[in-house]
């Protein structure tokens, strides 16, 4: 992964130099700005679905917590 990060960060650097020269075109910039923003996007519900289940997981862990320790406290107060 930092490999990418490093190339990509070299390749926007050369894109600003490239458009302080005017020799970038709008259309260009403008189809790379939707296609991140679609990613982001793509990558913000899975990021939330991936939370909702961890969440459910986590909720029903507790709960087996919660009636095993019910169930042990009842055992030792008999």
């Amino acid at each position: 992964m930092a490999i990418v990060e490093k190339v990509t960060k070299w390749l926007l650097e050369k894109e600003e130099e490239l458009a302080r020269e005017c020799a970038v075109p709008k259309e260009e910039v403008e189809y790379q700005i939707a296609k991140v923003e679609l990613e982001k996007e793509k990558l913000k519900q899975e990021c939330e679905e991936k939370l909702k289940m961890l969440d459910e997981i986590l909720e029903r862990l507790k709960k087996i917590e919660s009636i095993e320790t019910l169930k042990c406290a009842a055992k030792e107060s008999k």
